[in-house]
């Protein structure tokens, strides 16, 4: 079982910028791949930004690519997202994902079914 604890959500000025923070209970969190997602009002639940177990690679949805970056700190127990340039369209509950992953500590996931645990999310408002 692995309990992750979001912190870092407010309520920034369009243009501003945000860093999330994840952390993650868990003796051997780099056996987990980790991600974020977010979910805004009446839309479904959209990955944002995937990193490999081993920090090595990352992934970032189009729609946030050149703003968003995500990174993890093995030592810490401890995932990221910096948010640069928000736009009101940002506004949602982002939350943290971890999934038990076997195999190369270089791929990335960016499906949520592949994530087992979830943060009890966030609250990022971007104002115009």
């Amino acid at each position: 079982q692995v309990q992750l604890v979001e912190s870092g959500g407010g309520l920034v000025q369009a243009g501003g910028s945000l860093r999330l923070s994840c952390a993650a209970s868990t003796r051997t969190f780099g056996n987990y791949a980790m991600a974020w997602f977010r979910q805004a009002p009446g839309k479904e639940r959209e990955f944002v930004a995937a990193v490999s177990r081993n920090g090595a690679n990352s992934k970032v949805a189009d729609s946030v690519k050149a703003r968003f970056a995500i990174s993890r700190d093995n030592a810490k127990n401890m995932v990221y997202l910096q948010m640069n340039i928000l736009n009101p369209e940002d506004t949602a509950v982002y939350y943290c994902a971890a999934g038990l992953q076997d195999g190369s500590g270089y791929n990335t996931f960016p499906y949520a079914y592949q994530y087992a645990y979830w943060g009890q999310g966030t609250q990022v408002t971007v104002s115009s």
